[in-house]
């Protein structure tokens, strides 16, 4: 399969590029292509022009390769940690620039615009893995865990990809490291079933 994997965190030693390299080992393992991009490394300019906006825009050298790789891809892994209840800027403004109209996603028949769009991805399974300092009941009951909706409902729900596996390891900025040993075994296992060796 070819599996699409995208990281967003600036500091190449963090847990989450630990997550990415754990899921990347293990999909190589099981024999997958992995395209890899880490958003921040890459300097992925996140800003969306009013030039883009456009069904059948043209695009950047850079944009026009993330879309092919999306649409392409069997299956997506989107790393990166829970700033403010969001992704961090850098991730936003690529689902901004790649999710698009004629990639992701379409609206069908006499529909302009304003009803529920048609998804488009060829994937049919996504892995999110997320990092927070916020414990789950105060995420779940006082803020309603807005990534669940961000990218089960709004991203991958609108594109096409009815499989999504979301998984947050908490309490990272209090986590001992043998607590993230286990999380990054836990990562792989994750992995491993989404996405198995001869799938």
């Amino acid at each position: 399969m070819r599996i699409l994997m995208i990281l967003a965190h600036p500091d190449p030693n963090s847990f989450n590029h630990a997550i990415a390299a754990a899921a990347r080992q293990t999909l190589e393992d099981n024999g997958h292509q992995v395209t890899f991009h880490d958003l921040y490394a890459e300097g992925f300019d996140p800003l969306l022009p009013a030039g883009e906006i456009a069904r059948g825009a043209k695009l950047p050298g850079d944009v026009a390769r993330h879309c092919e790789e999306t649409a392409q891809a069997d299956g997506l892994i989107v790393v990166h940690p829970n700033w403010w209840g969001m992704p961090p800027a850098v991730l936003a403004g690529w689902v901004d620039r790649v999710m698009r109209p004629g990639t992701a996603y379409e609206f069908v028949g006499e529909d302009g615009g304003e009803g529920v769009p048609a998804g488009l991805l060829k994937a049919d399974r996504a892995i999110v893995f997320n990092t927070s300092n916020t414990e789950a009941g105060r995420e779940e009951t006082v803020f309603g865990d807005p990534l669940e909706r961000i990218w089960k409902d709004c991203v991958f729900g609108l594109c096409g990809v009815p499989d999504v596996t979301r998984k947050m390891f908490r309490i990272v900025c209090t986590s001992t490291p043998d607590e993230r040993r286990g999380w990054l075994d836990e990562a792989a296992r994750i992995v491993a079933a989404t996405f198995p060796s001869g799938a």
